[in-house]
C-alpha cells in the first residue's frame, strides 16, 4: 500500500491498515513525500503485521516532481518483486501506469485538476497537463478505482473518464479515540493552513467579530517555503492527530468553511468529538452531513459570522446539531470501511481472467539505475 506522510492520506492508511491487520491481513507500506516525523513512527511501529518502506520521493502534485515520481515507481517495481502482495493499493494516480504482476486498486482522494475547478473556479492552466497526461493513464490502468464519495468519483470521471471499474468507500475513524469531552467555548477549525481549498484564511475575517475566539491548527509553510500570516485567530501549529484530540473533546464548535474537500476526515473527528459543525456548502460535505450540520457559502464571510454567531447564542440548536452530527458520525466505522476494502480485494484476486495487455507488461521507462538489483530492507 502506497501512501504519503504529508496529508490525510497518512491518517486514512493507518486506520485501514489497523483493521486490516485484525482480519489477518499483513500490509507493506510504501511511503514517500517527507521523512517520517518522530510521532507517525511511534505509532506506525505499534500497528501488527505491518513493515514500512519509507522514501523521500516527492509527491505528483508537488513542484517538479517527475524525476522523482520515475525513480519512486522503479522503488515500487523492486517492492513488488520482494514483497510478493497479493493486492498492490496505491494512494496515488501515477503509478497506476507500472507494470504490475498484481491486481491494482487505487484510491482518488483528491486531484489538482478538481482542486483547481473548486478553489480557483477555472481550469487548471496548461502547466497542469503532463500531471493531467500521467494521472489518466494511471487511471485507466487500475483493476478498480475507489473514491472515499460520489462526489469525489464524479470529478475523477470528469476529468479523466469514462473510469473502467469505480466504487465508493467512505472512509472511517474509530470512535473509540474521540468523544465529548467538558465543553469551552471557543471555535476550532483544522487543516493546512496554506491550502485554499480548506479556506481557512476566511476565518480571519469573521473572527474580530466574535465573542468567542477561533484556534486553528495545522501547518502553516507551504511545501515551497511560503506561509499565510493569519492575524485575528490564534494559531496552533501542525499538531499530530493525538494532539487534536484534546481539541477536539472541548470545543464547542468545528468551523470548516472549506471549497474543496472530497471526504474531510477532520470533520469526521470533529463530530466524534460532539461539535456541533459549521461547514462550506460543497456537494461532498453535503453528501456526508446534510441534516447533521449548519451549511455556509464559502465565498460569503458574513454569512459564516452569523452562521457562527446563531450557534453561539442559541445552545439549543448547538447542542441538537452536535448530537446529529456525533450519530451521523458514529455511522462511519472502520468495520464498514474494511469489510468494504476487503470485499473489494477479494473480488480483483478471484478474477483471474484480467486481461495483461503488452501495455501492463512491458517497462513503461527506463529504469532509474541502481533500484532494479537492489534489495529494500523494511524499517519494522
Amino acid at each position: 500500500m502506497t501512501t504519503d506522510t504529508v496529508g490525510g492520506v497518512w491518517t486514512y492508511t493507518l486506520e485501514l491498515a489497523k483493521g486490516l491487520a485484525k482480519q489477518g491481513v499483513e500490509v507493506a507500506i510504501a511511503s514517500m513525500g517527507a521523512p517520517l516525523t518522530l510521532e507517525q513512527r511511534r505509532v506506525i511501529q505499534q500497528l501488527p503485521s505491518l513493515e514500512l518502506y519509507e522514501s523521500r520521493y516527492k509527491l505528483e502534485w508537488m513542484d517538479d516532481p517527475w524525476r522523482d515520481v520515475q525513480r519512486a515507481g522503479d522503488w515500487l517495481m523492486n517492492l513488488e518483486v520482494q514483497v510478493r502482495p497479493d493486492i498492490v493499493h496505491l494512494n496515488g494516480y501515477v503509478h497506476g501506469a507500472l507494470p504490475w504482476r498484481s491486481p491494482v486498486l487505487m484510491v482518488g482522494h483528491s486531484c489538482v485538476l478538481s482542486w483547481w475547478r473548486a478553489v480557483k473556479q477555472e481550469a487548471a492552466p496548461a502547466s497542469w497537463n503532463r500531471y493531467w497526461s500521467l494521472v489518466q493513464q494511471g487511471l485507466q490502468k487500475a483493476d478498480l478505482v475507489v473514491a472515499p464519495s460520489r462526489t469525489m468519483l464524479k470529478a475523477l470521471q470528469d476529468h479523466y473518464g469514462p473510469l473502467p471499474a469505480t466504487q465508493v468507500i467512505p472512509n472511517s475513524r474509530d470512535p473509540r479515540q474521540f468523544s465529548p469531552g467538558t465543553k469551552k467555548s471557543f471555535i476550532l477549525s483544522a487543516g493546512r493552513l496554506w491550502d485554499e481549498a480548506k479556506n481557512l484564511s476566511v476565518l480571519e475575517q469573521a473572527a474580530p467579530h466574535l465573542p468567542w475566539p477561533i484556534y486553528v491548527a495545522g501547518e502553516n509553510r507551504h511545501p515551497n517555503g511560503t506561509t499565510v500570516p493569519l492575524q485575528q485567530v490564534e494559531t496552533l501549529g501542525k499538531l499530530s492527530s493525538t494532539a487534536l484530540i484534546p481539541w477536539l473533546e472541548r470545543a464547542k464548535i468545528y468551523a470548516l468553511p472549506a471549497r474543496y474537500e472530497p471526504f474531510g476526515l477532520s470533520v469526521l473527528e470533529a463530530a466524534l468529538s460532539g461539535c456541533a459543525l459549521v461547514l462550506g456548502d460543497i456537494p461532498s460535505l453535503r453528501e456526508n452531513w446534510e441534516g447533521a450540520a449548519l451549511f455556509v457559502s464559502p465565498d460569503d464571510p458574513v454569512a459564516l459570522q452569523a452562521g457562527l454567531e446563531q450557534l453561539i447564542q442559541v445552545d439549543s440548536q448547538r447542542l441538537l446539531l452536535s448530537r446529529l452530527a456525533r450519530q451521523r458520525a458514529l455511522q462511519f466505522t472502520p468495520q464498514r470501511m474494511v469489510e468494504a476494502y476487503l470485499n473489494a480485494y477479494s473480488a480483483l484476486r478471484k478474477d483471474q481472467k484480467r486481461s495483461l495487455t503488452l501495455s501492463r507488461i512491458a517497462p513503461r521507462h527506463k529504469p532509474y539505475l541502481g533500484w532494479e538489483n537492489r534489495a529494500v530492507t523494511p524499517l519494522f
